[in-house]
């Protein structure tokens, strides 16, 4: 066989494999993105602090506050496949570096449509720093305001609850973000840092609407949130809580820990099992493992 004849059998070879492995990875794409309905909420352990990925069955994505470092970009990596390189909507619960420093990165590395902020301010350059990405990446930016509504897809939606004024000149959690997510008849109450004076009032404002299957416990745990009137409110059937193991705050508390297994809510901590995953299917939660 002469060197002609060699070089055409290797490239029909090389285009067969490369037609081949084209489509499997078509059909693992397609795979992928069917999602049979499914809603996807992870509470992401990225040590001390938040960061809350929520995948909607049409594949719009959200994501809740982002840690305190680049750590969340290797825990998205867990969440996301290896090819989607984009996030409809950052939403940063409060300024806090726990809260919203590693989404420096992940404006850096995602392409991302709009940040949703609740108003308060914070002095630390990591904020300031946060700030210039978001303008330099020319992010749509969006002011938290209670009654607002994102539709992540047909029957699934965001209700913000909170902040309902001005928070400007407020403390950092006492201005977080609070919401709900609805898809169908399954629903989450998202707390960021929001302290208890905070769920009083929004008792007051809310009352049997707060009802919710899952609690993502405010402030990581901390006794200064979930009080017992406000846990009693929401009724979950699971409660979710985000912490670092060994963190010097002793987060979660033992207060917040008593008060769930009085009222008999189950826990689910970053600490002992590492991210916490859960699906939907608009009638029922699932607790899955990665």
């Amino acid at each position: 066989m002469g060197i002609k004849e060699k070089v055409k059998k290797y490239w029909v070879i090389f285009i067969l494999v490369f037609l081949v492995a084209s489509n499997v990875f078509i059909w693992y794409i397609v795979l992928r993105e069917d999602r049979h309905g499914i809603l996807t909420f992870a509470v992401l352990d990225i040590g001390q602090g938040d960061g809350l990925f929520i995948e909607a069955p049409n594949g719009n994505q959200i994501m809740i506050d982002g840690g305190p470092d680049g750590i969340v970009l290797r825990k998205l990596g867990e969440v996301m496949p290896f090819y989607d390189r984009s996030v409809n909507m950052l939403i940063v619960s409060n300024p806090d570096k726990d809260h919203m420093s590693g989404f420096i990165d992940v404006l850096n590395s995602y392409h991302v449509d709009a940040v949703m902020e609740p108003g308060t301010q914070s002095p630390s350059a990591t904020y300031k720093a946060l700030e210039a990405t978001i303008r330099d990446k020319k992010a749509t930016r969006i002011l938290a305001k209670r009654g607002m509504r994102l539709i992540l897809a047909p029957n699934v939606f965001l209700y913000i609850l909170f902040p309902d004024r001005d928070v400007s000149t407020q403390k950092t959690n006492d201005g977080s973000i609070v919401a709900k997510l609805v898809y169908g008849k399954t629903s989450i109450m998202l707390m960021g840092d929001a302290p208890q004076k905070i769920e009083k009032y929004l008792i007051k404002l809310d009352g049997s609407n707060l009802r919710s299957d899952i609690l993502k416990a405010g402030h990581h745990g901390s006794r200064t949130s979930t009080s017992q009137e406000f846990v009693e409110q929401v009724k979950p059937t699971y409660a979710a809580i985000s912490a670092g193991l060994n963190n010097k705050y002793g987060h979660p508390h033992k207060e917040t820990v008593q008060t769930l297994n009085k009222l008999h809510v189950p826990i689910f901590t970053t600490l002992g099992k590492g991210t916490l995953y859960f699906q939907s299917d608009g009638n029922f939660w699932k607790e899955r493992q990665l």
